[in-house]
């Protein structure tokens, strides 16, 4: 029984230290000056702001320190900190953002060797870097640890205090380096991976360009977090330049179609892209044309084998170089048409699903050969420019389109044909159209009669074989002066 009841003490003694222990001040040892808390807002005063630490003392940090650019407290109760200890007894934890105010070389290298950021004023330039007072000693920062940015005008930061780390603390402290540049790196990386916690693929979010490249655009989603537009992604319409669709500061939507692991820095690679947050066009397009359609639009680019012509934004056909013109043969679509050129087009057809659609351009100017059999009849003797010519004839041209065929046969049996050889292309050669294909567009031609030739057939007379009629007569004279020998 007494056994018993001196166990049952035990328990209670041991539950009362517990209970004590839970409630007597005191600090966990692992609380050292220097060392960065995870703390969370719990009440704000007039002057302090109470945190909790996660130990059994409750910390404060002055007020002041947490105010933002405008001098408000936008925090609230339940917000969480990090902060720095800059003092810690069984009594009292004391935080901040940063060591400042006056103090001696000893606090300096605890904050040097705890790592603590210290506050300091950049009074002015000096060769390579700063002159900066930190709690009433002097400091030099180099002028590529001031800011994670390449600056250029040293002078624009003098005269404004920033929390730095030591980076360099000798000689007792008379030799001491200051770094900005990694406090800003290490809040750079803890809001990048902030941001990359929310970010998924299809997300639109709002940037500004920062810069242009001849493959695309980068874009600042979020401090130290670019995505990059391809110039693929720019415009449903074919982009020459990103240049030509925005401009370095503007601010634009994008859509997030690819996240992919980057290089140093855990970094990201974001794909973005603009057009995909407008319309594919080619969804709509059956509505707006049908083939027949006679419309108008711009060159985008010529190939050899014809010219791409966009009827709409995004939407591109193919004028092949067959379609270019009734009125001339072309080698090369630049002969006709180049970029940027407004062209009048007609459609000819229409493949929606591969996205493809054939336009005309001499369909949309119109077909001479319409009509031609009521312009030319066989008989007709016309004037035509001597286009081109072959082993087998010469090509002449009566009118813009139409060309008709006068063949070497033709020629070498005319009384011209001497002078028919001497001809240059772009001569004007009259001929005689001989037949008309309207369906296969041939017309024949044959050799005109010239002046000399017209008078030579009034002379040797209507039959047109002057050699025949002359010879008959001579026969008739011999015959008729024998007959008067007789």
């Amino acid at each position: 029984m007494s056994d018993q009841l001196n166990h049952n003490n035990e328990e209670k003694e041991e539950s009362f230290a517990t209970l004590l222990d839970s409630y007597s001040p005191g600090i966990d040892n692992e609380i050292q000056i220097g060392d960065k808390l995870h703390t969370k807002i719990i009440s704000i005063g007039r002057d302090t702001v109470f945190v909790d630490t996660g130990t059994k003392i409750d910390g404060a940090v002055e007020k002041v320190e947490l105010l933002d650019d405008n001098q408000q407290m936008t925090l609230q109760e339940g917000d969480s900190l990090e902060l720095y200890v800059i003092k810690a007894s069984e009594d009292e934890i004391r935080l901040s953002r940063a060591v400042s105010g006056i103090g001696g070389r000893q606090m300096l290298k605890e904050a040097f060797e705890k790592a603590v950021p210290v506050e300091g004023k950049i009074n002015e330039t000096c060769k390579g870097g700063f002159h900066v007072e930190v709690l009433k000693h002097r400091a030099f920062c180099p002028i590529s640890q001031v800011d994670v940015n390449y600056v250029e005008d040293p002078s624009e930061h003098v005269g404004k205090t920033y929390n730095f780390l030591i980076a360099k603390f000798e000689g007792n402290g008379k030799n001491i380096v200051l770094s900005r540049r990694v406090l800003l790196d290490r809040e750079l990386e803890e809001a990048r991976k902030a941001f990359y916690v929310k970010l998924t693929v299809d997300t639109v979010l709002e940037g500004t360009v920062t810069r242009l490249m001849p493959y695309g655009v980068f874009v600042e989603l979020s401090a130290a977090v670019e995505g990059m537009v391809h110039v693929s992604e720019l415009s449903w319409s074919k982009v020459a330049t990103p240049e030509s669709v925005v401009k370095v500061g503007d601010k634009v939507s994008v859509k997030v179609i690819g996240i992919e692991p980057g290089g140093k820095h855990g970094q990201k690679k974001i794909a973005l892209s603009m057009k995909q947050l407008i319309e594919d066009p080619w969804i709509s397009a059956g509505d707006k044309f049908h083939e027949g359609d006679k419309i108008s639009g711009t060159v985008t680019r010529c190939a050899n084998f014809g010219a791409f012509v966009e009827i709409a934004p995004g939407i591109e056909g193919l004028v092949h170089i067959s379609e270019m013109s009734y009125k001339k043969r072309i080698l090369k679509p630049e002969d006709v048409v180049a970029a940027g050129d407004i062209v009048s087009v007609m459609i000819k057809a229409m493949d929606l699903d591969k996205r493809r659609i054939s336009l005309s351009i001499r369909d949309a100017e119109g077909d001479p050969w319409i009509g031609v059999s009521e312009k030319y009849s066989p008989g007709q003797t016309v004037d035509g420019i001597l286009e081109k010519k072959e082993k087998f004839g010469y090509f002449i041209t009566l009118e813009p389109g139409i060309t008709g065929l006068l063949p070497k046969s033709y020629i070498n049996r005319s009384r011209q044909s001497a002078m028919m050889g001497k001809l240059r292309e772009g001569d004007t050669i009259a001929v005689v159209v001989e037949a008309i294909n309207s369906q296969d567009r041939k017309i024949t031609l044959t050799p005109g009669n010239t002046e000399d030739e017209r008078n030579w057939q009034q002379f040797a007379g209507d039959s047109g074989s002057s050699v025949g009629s002359l010879g008959e007569k001579l026969q008739q004279a011999l015959a008729s002066k024998n007959n008067f020998k007789k």
